[in-house]
């Protein structure tokens, strides 16, 4: 017989699309007159890019942006054609049909894959893409001589039908990092050469910046999901996701007893243990070990020993006895323990606690599109 999958799941990861349009609304009344894209690489960050994106686009989202073309793609059979999808990566080598197929818009980011997609855009009549230039990340984009020695030739370039110039900022989370006004500036000069392209610097914590950083458009990622893009400030985004492990076994166990691999903890009392159904295959770092925490029943609860990779172990002594029972859960993440919370423990950043949440985890959705 069948059976709920949440009901047989081992961890459970709750989002919630209505606060993630939330979000993506306050960013887009932040920026107007400037448009609001949406990334949504990495499966959304790892909460679900077609749930995500189709939330978004219910509420007027129509510029999306993905890391690869497999993203892409698979993102065109969700979003309506209404909707632009650009490939942060471009084109690899061979590739290039497969986005005028699938109507997506290449970022294009090296002189290679600019002369490529010239002759495939000739090709087909003329295609759609995006310039990246590097203003000081040194990571993807053109360089400033590279730019340079193509910028009249670029300009003038007819087939290729140029749909935004962007560029990425490497130090917005720092908002007194002179990084930030000297990659304002050299995108500034770059844009000259473009004359009415739309132009596009910040992506979260770039938007906090002020307006001189929005340009035409902007290009939010994390803060959609709920991570604080001004690290050491109250974050002003709504906390979207809960994620609760459940309890495969509760024992009692003496002082001097140890927990888990390596026996790296001691009880130093008498306790209750609850053994739960969370470990680094699921994406809860081997870095919370001895740092990490759980709630039950309102009681913020430590995580003892280290993380295994199915298993995790929680001091439940001084919880609820009728909820620190076998088929009930821990919750892990949630509105007071958020993301940020969960990547200070771990020793990383709300970004990667997000990405990483395996496919275990049992997905639930709360808020469908039309009711966003």
């Amino acid at each position: 017989m069948a059976s709920d999958p949440a009901d047989r799941a081992s961890a459970v990861l709750e989002v919630d699309l209505v606060g993630v349009v939330a979000n993506w609304r306050q960013l887009a009344a932040r920026v107007a007159p400037a448009d609001c894209a949406a990334v949504v690489k990495a499966d959304a960050y790892g909460l679900g890019a077609p749930q995500v994106s189709a939330a978004f686009a219910a509420a007027g989202c129509r510029r999306f942006f993905v890391a690869t073309l497999d993203e892409g793609i698979a993102l065109r059979s969700t979003l309506p054609t209404s909707c632009e999808i650009a490939v942060f990566n471009g084109p690899v080598p061979g590739s290039a049909e497969e986005f005028v197929f699938h109507q997506l818009v290449p970022v294009l980011n090296e002189p290679g894959q600019i002369a490529d997609w010239a002759e495939i855009a000739r090709r087909h009549g003329g295609l759609p893409a995006m310039l990246h230039v590097d203003t000081g990340m040194a990571r993807l984009g053109l360089s400033t001589r590279e730019f340079t020695r193509l910028a009249d030739e670029l300009s003038q370039e007819s087939a290729t039908r140029w749909r935004g110039l962007i560029s990425h900022l490497a130090c917005a989370d720092q908002p007194a990092h002179p990084l930030n006004d000297l990659q304002l500036a050299r995108f500034a000069l770059m844009r000259r050469h473009f004359a009415g392209l739309p132009a596009s610097l910040a992506a979260s914590s770039g938007i906090f910046l002020g307006r001189k950083f929005h340009f035409d458009f902007v290009r939010p990622g994390a803060a959609l999901y709920g991570i604080n893009p001004q690290p050491d400030t109250p974050n002003p985004m709504r906390q979207v996701v809960r994620l609760k492990g459940r309890i495969l076994q509760v024992r009692e166990v003496e002082r001097g007893e140890s927990v888990g691999y390596g026996a790296a903890h001691v009880v130093d009392h008498p306790s209750r243990l609850a053994t739960v159904a969370i470990g680094y295959a699921d994406g809860w770092f081997r870095s919370m070990s001895h740092r990490g925490s759980g709630r039950l029943g309102g009681e913020r609860l430590p995580l003892l020993g280290r993380v295994s990779m199915d298993l995790a172990v929680f001091d439940v002594s001084a919880g609820d006895p009728s909820l620190a029972r076998p088929g009930g859960f821990i919750e892990l993440l949630d509105d007071d323990y958020g993301v940020d919370a969960a990547a200070a423990d771990a020793g990383t950043i709300g970004y990667e606690i997000l990405t990483a949440l395996g496919r275990r985890c049992q997905r639930i959705y709360r808020g469908m599109p039309n009711q966003c």
